[in-house]
């Protein structure tokens, strides 16, 4: 009969040991003390609900990703979230239900039932921010440049960013009458830059929008690109113009900003299209494909909840972002090993001082000794000099 392996996980399933996991978790704290910073209020979601409220507004791709369990005590679907947003987005709408701005943050465990690549992992750690009730791009600056800090508290280097604008596109498909199939073809073909294919799809529509669709794929590349755009749709309707100007105050913004961050513009960006209604944008790092942090705007996620509302925000997984990051890379070394002696009062006032103050203090246990220390993780001894109990290096 073939053994079990009982200890072996699931395909992109990991356990996170020490001492990365202490990495992690000082991480987690000193990110959300940032977002707090900025007046981000912590909110904890629950790891499953209905499926009809988890997977509002948020199309396909999340419902592939979404692992699928029947409630038994209400015969209902659930499912286990594989992205906060969209719970954070019915606290705001449905619970809180403030009138202005509303900044709130998350940390959680998702699972992903399929990976975002072979490489990623289906238990992430998610960590976020998100801005409801404006529409304006202060927001969406204000969003982008909580990103950046935060890659910047984690010690992330060599960041370029990628930024676009899902309203142009969308604006000129609907000035040119596009709809259901149709539309999803064009949308294909500009994600893949396939410009013949592109204009063969154009070509039945007027001469003018269709110009100007075609022009989306190659408009992609430094700052010179919405300035080309900008002369480009002089002409587009109001909707493509208004959108380009977004994108543009919020270009020129980072720019004053991070003068040294590299920005890179794609118009044919249409990263989460079917999801985010206005600027879309991502944070990469040399060597690694995916995105190490990205976000975009979702107005109006909340009238599914019966509260439509303008919202903005980002996220990252927290363990890429240790893995990438060079000040969250350490933790926290050393400590204090302190006897076993339960009838000495002033050997536990010490401890209990020490602990108090945040030093690491591991107590023996039994018969252990100090040669027990330094596997304890400890470079440190409490020794009774002189009648009290002082703090030494090891070995000393």
């Amino acid at each position: 009969m073939a053994t079990v392996e009982r200890w072996l996980l699931p395909d992109g399933i990991e356990e996170v040991l020490p001492p990365e996991a202490e990495r992690i978790e000082q991480a987690r704290r000193s990110v959300l003390d940032l977002f707090r910073r900025w007046g981000y209020e912590l909110v904890i979601t629950p790891h499953a609900e209905f499926l009809d409220s988890l997977l509002t507004g948020t199309g396909q791709e999340l419902d592939l990703k979404t692992f699928k369990v029947v409630d038994p005590l209400s015969g209902r679907q659930m499912g286990l979230r594989a992205d906060i947003t969209p719970q954070v987005a019915r606290i705001d709408a449905h619970t809180l239900r403030r009138q202005g701005p509303s900044r709130l943050c998350y940390a959680g465990s998702v699972l992903h039932a399929k990976p975002r690549s072979l490489a990623t992992s289906r238990s992430p750690i998610q960590l976020g921010a998100e801005l409801y009730g404006d529409s304006s791009a202060s927001s969406d600056i204000e969003v982008i440049c909580l990103m950046l800090e935060t890659l910047n508290l984690a010690g992330v280097e060599h960041i370029h960013m990628d930024l676009g604008h899902v309203g142009v596109y969308r604006g000129l498909a609907q000035a040119a009458g596009l709809a259901g199939e149709a539309e999803q073809r064009l949308f294909d073909a500009l994600q893949r830059k396939a410009v013949e294919e592109v204009a063969v799809l154009t070509e039945s529509l007027d001469a003018s929008i269709a110009g100007l669709i075609r022009a989306l794929a190659r408009l992609c590349g430094g700052r010179e690109v919405l300035d080309e755009a900008a002369q480009l749709l002089a002409e587009a309707p109001d909707a493509v113009r208004d959108a380009l100007a977004s994108l543009i105050t919020i270009a020129d913004t980072l720019a004053v900003r991070y003068p040294s961050l590299p920005l890179y513009f794609d118009l044919a960006e249409l990263r989460g299209y079917h999801y985010h209604t206005g600027v879309v944008f991502a944070a990469f790092v040399p060597g690694m494909g995916d995105a190490i942090a990205q976000g975009g705007r979702y107005d109006d996620v909340g009238a599914a909840f019966g509260r439509a509302r303008p919202a903005t925000g980002f996220s990252t997984d927290l363990k890429s972002l240790v893995a990438y990051g060079e000040s969250m890379t350490q933790p926290s070394a050393g400590g204090v090993w302190a006897p076993a002696d339960p009838a000495d009062s002033a050997l536990w006032g010490s401890i209990t001082e020490l602990r108090d103050r945040g030093v690491r203090v591991v107590q023996a246990l039994g018969d252990q000794s100090v040669a027990c220390a330094g596997a304890a993780g400890c470079d440190h001894q409490l020794v009774r000099i002189d009648g009290a109990w002082q703090v030494v290096p090891l070995g000393a």
